[in-house]
Formats: structure tokens, C-alpha cells, sequence
């Protein structure tokens, strides 16, 4: 049985024991990220790149590249440096999100967002800081990693980090907003390249790194596509479901924008299976590598029974 965690619950799996798992991965990102980023002159950008990069989360975008890493033979210290720029570019992406232009949120991790502390002005360099730092931690802090590796992770990051994936995501949802004829085909778009690209990308760098066949990064790939799918449908679920202090941010802004959901084409109950039938097939990618994938297979449990 896959224990309880203090973010959920999970589906029994096995006798893994993702709680410890997470908790213990969570802990070394939090240092690798405190250590990453000192405060130096001008010490606003940097404070204001903290207080979004510090705020706390779940971290399971930095925790699936350390789980995929491992999983193809490599180890957590070749894959720190990754996870940790992929947690800068996901803080990043929620700066900017948040960002009146953008959503418009006042509140994220159950804190004030970055542009009500800090202005919209630093806001904006702070994403726009920690997004180039990110690449340079990568170039400069990974190591026991071939330099062809390091440049394909570089290469596969930018990518899902551009107009390609988040961005371009991120550019659909805003031009479909208010539509009420939006297709499932755009939205399945929307959310493959703005929340799936990031989440693949945490995934198939951490098989890169540790130097993983074209084939298992493959499966790595599909196995990631489905679950940032299905994290997608939680997400948009719990904007309808969850309060403000479950989520830490502001309920029910999907609505209030005008925004197609997968519960708006579908409704909960319908949305529910699908996730729940995505992460199945996400699964049954990793058959072939047994035993080694029992954390990924957990977190993938996890995240259609998340509350936050």
C-alpha cells in the first residue's frame, strides 16, 4: 500500500512508500534551491526571485527528473542541477502567470504573488531572471554528466520552455479565453504544451542525463504526456472543487474568466475517469522497467488523488 502523504493520498501500488519518498526528496530540493540562488546587489531581483522560488509547493516537477534519472541508472547528484532549473522555469511560469495581464491573481502557495510584493515591474524581471538562470545552472553545476548529455537536456528544457511549449500554451489559452466554441482538440493543445511540455520535460531530462536508450526516453516521454494530462484534469477539477486555503491560490478563477475546462465539456464525473484512465495508461509505459519504476508509478497515483 502506497501510504498517505501530508499533499494526499494515493491508489495502492505496493509496498513503496511514497510518503518517505517524497519527503525526503522534497528536503534536498529545498536546500539545492536555497544554496542556488544567494542574495547579492541589486539584492531586489534576487529577493524577489526567492520569495516565488522558496514559497513551497509540492516540488514534484524537480522530484519526477530525480525519480526518472534513477530509474535509467544514473543518480540524484547528476540530476540536482536539472531539477533545480526545472523548478525555476515552472516558478517562472507562475510569476508571469499570475501577473495582472495574465490571470490576474492576487494569491499563490498561500502567499501574496510576487507582483503584489514586489510590483509588477520586478515581478516581471524576476521570472525573467530565473528563467536564464536556470539554463546557466545547468551548464555550470552539473556534473559526472557526458557534455552531449548535458547540451541534449539543455536543448529538450528550452524547448518545452518556448513558444514550442509552455509559451505557446500559454498564448492559446489566452486568445481562447471568453470562447465558448473552444474544441477539446484545443484544449488538449492548450494544456499539452502549457502545462505538459515543462512536465515531460522533468521527466525525459532526467532519463537524458543518465544516458537512457532512445526507446525507454520514449516511453519515459509518453508516460509523462498522459500524467501532465491527468494533472491538468485534477487541476481544473479542483477549481471547482477545492477552497482557496486548500489550494493556496484563488478559487474558482476558471469560471470568472471564462475559461473551457475539462469539466466544462465533460463534467466532474466524466473528467475524473479520464484522468484516472490516462495515468493507466501512463503506467503500463513503465511495465518494462519493473521494480525501478515504483516511485514514478506512485507520484503518477498521486496525482488524481491530490487535494491541492
Amino acid at each position: 500500500m502506497v501510504l498517505a502523504t501530508e499533499m494526499g493520498s494515493s491508489q495502492p501500488e505496493s509496498s513503496f512508500d511514497l510518503s518517505a519518498y517524497l519527503v525526503k526528496r522534497k528536503e534536498a530540493i529545498e536546500v539545492a534551491l536555497d544554496s542556488a540562488l544567494p542574495v547579492i546587489y541589486p539584492e531586489t531581483i534576487y529577493e524577489a526571485m526567492r520569495y516565488s522560488l522558496l514559497a513551497g509547493g509540492k516540488r514534484l516537477r524537480p522530484i519526477l527528473c530525480l525519480a526518472s534519472c534513477e530509474l535509467a541508472g544514473g543518480t540524484t547528484s547528476m540530476a540536482i542541477p536539472t531539477a533545480c532549473a526545472l523548478e525555476m522555469i515552472h516558478t517562472m511560469s507562475l510569476i508571469h502567470d499570475d501577473l495582472p495581464a495574465m490571470d490576474n491573481d492576487d494569491y499563490r502557495r498561500g502567499k501574496l504573488t510576487n507582483h503584489k510584493v514586489y510590483g509588477e515591474d520586478i515581478a516581471i524581471l524576476a521570472g525573467d531572471g530565473l528563467l536564464t538562470y536556470a539554463f546557466e545552472f545547468i551548464a555550470t553545476k552539473t556534473q559526472n554528466v557526458p557534455p552531449q548529455q548535458v547540451l541534449q537536456t539543455i536543448a529538450h528544457l528550452a524547448r518545452a520552455s518556448g513558444a514550442a511549449g509552455l509559451v505557446g500554451g500559454q498564448v492559446v489559452d489566452l486568445e481562447s479565453e471568453g470562447k465558448t466554441d473552444v474544441s477539446l482538440e484545443t484544449l488538449n493543445y492548450i494544456h499539452a504544451h502549457k502545462t505538459g511540455a515543462l512536465l515531460e520535460a522533468c521527466v525525459v531530462c532526467g532519463g537524458i542525463l543518465a544516458g537512457a536508450s532512445t526507446a525507454d526516453l520514449q516511453r519515459l516521454s509518453r508516460f509523462a504526456q498522459n500524467i501532465g494530462l491527468a494533472f491538468q484534469i485534477i487541476d481544473d477539477i479542483l477549481d471547482i472543487t477545492a477552497t482557496q486555503e486548500e489550494l493556496g491560490k484563488t478559487a474558482g478563477k476558471d469560471v470568472q474568466a471564462g475559461k473551457v475546462t475539462y469539466p466544462s465539456l465533460w463534467g466532474i464525473e466524466e473528467s475524473r475517469r479520464q484522468a484516472s484512465q490516462l495515468v493507466a495508461d501512463a503506467k503500463a509505459q513503465l511495465a518494462v522497467f519493473g521494480s525501478k519504476a515504483l516511485p514514478l508509478l506512485a507520484i503518477a497515483d498521486f496525482i488524481t488523488s491530490r487535494s491541492n
